[in-house]
């Protein structure tokens, strides 16, 4: 190798980006053909198959501190909080005593004392009140309804392929009027990246898909694509791939290029109909960032920065994508 050709070889180590070159949006190259309909459906039909053991994703590790969270899972109102050794808890919203809402309740020494008359609740149960199944992975909170999931109950939620350390996570959530489906749907459509998100996508190319079968050996059942992400005038190129390790979860993972091992986990959970009788999810998008660059881990210490800066790019393309989700349910409505 020469001294020339190995300094470019560090060079490009040390500097992943690459200059984009400027081109017109309407100059892609259409990607409907290779969209079909029929693997999509097919896709999605494979992942409702899928063993989720009851599981739903409600928010994020960090969202549940030192007070009571309130939120909705399929159409049952929960109560999450945080136990005297720190660990998760949730139960029914609804005190059993009068139907308080538990929400706003305050928590002393991991037990909730309801607001209307004091009843302290914990992590056992009280008549028919009894906390659910729950689980942190320390970057998603979980709880199990067996009553509306349908599938075999199990102990952990399905694993997922995450980076080790050193890691930076961050959670988006956003809420909208379609069902996990929908969300699921949009995820198996890496088609439309580049053409619906041209300020975070470019360069976009599908380099295998699997075909539109029912029966699908695990290894097969993945979307791999070459895209690079766009920062400007910058983009960084990588190979990732799209699998669904849940029925309401699409998992993107960079195998090749910068930041090989990221993640990028979304789930679907349903919420229940609003007050006009449709439908709602939310979308919990969690982003694991990971790199071997030498520095990566000490340039943590930036996080509480760096997380914002985050979530406000998650929450841009989710509202696009929510867009474009609650579409495809308006029509199939």
């Amino acid at each position: 190798m020469s001294a020339l050709s190995g300094w470019r070889e560090k060079a490009a180590k040390a500097w992943p980006f690459e200059v984009l070159p400027a081109t017109r949006w309407s100059a892609q190259t259409p990607s409907y053909q290779d969209a079909n309909p029929a693997l999509i459906r097919s896709a999605l039909a494979r992942a409702q198959r899928k063993p989720g053991g009851n599981w739903y994703v409600f928010a994020a590790s960090s969202s549940i501190g030192a007070g009571a969270f309130g939120t909705t899972v399929a159409g049952r109102e929960l109560v999450a909080w945080r136990g005297e050794d720190g660990g998760l808890l949730v139960a029914p919203r609804a005190c059993p005593h009068l139907g308080a809402d538990l929400a706003q309740a305050p928590v002393e020494c991991g037990t909730l004392v309801c607001p209307w008359h004091g009843l302290r609740l914990g992590d056992r149960r009280h008549g028919t009140w009894k906390p659910l199944p729950a689980h942190d992975d320390e970057v998603l909170c979980w709880v199990r309804l067996d009553a509306a999931g349908g599938h075999p109950p199990t102990d952990v939620p399905p694993s997922m392929p995450r980076p080790g350390e050193p890691a930076l996570s961050a959670v988006t959530r956003l809420e909208g009027v379609c069902e996990p489906d929908d969300v699921v749907s949009n995820r198996l459509d890496p088609w439309h990246g580049a053409w619906f998100h041209p300020y975070s996508f470019t360069q976009l190319k599908v380099l295998s898909a699997p075909p539109a079968d029912d029966d699908l050996p695990e290894e097969l059942d993945r979307f791999v694509v070459d895209v690079t992400f766009r920062l400007g005038r910058l983009g960084v190129p990588v190979i990732a791939e799209f699998t669904t390790p849940g029925p309401r979860t699409v998992t993107m993972r960079i195998v090749e290029g910068e930041g090989q091992g990221s993640v990028v986990e979304t789930h679907a959970t349903p919420l229940g109909p609003g007050r006009d009788g449709l439908p709602r999810t939310a979308v919990v998008e969690a982003v694991i960032a990971h790199s071997d660059r030498p520095h990566f881990g000490a340039g943590l210490v930036a996080a509480p920065l760096i997380r914002p800066l985050m979530r406000r790019a998650a929450t841009k393309l989710w509202r696009d994508d929510l867009a474009y989700a609650e579409r495809l349910f308006a029509l199939r409505s």
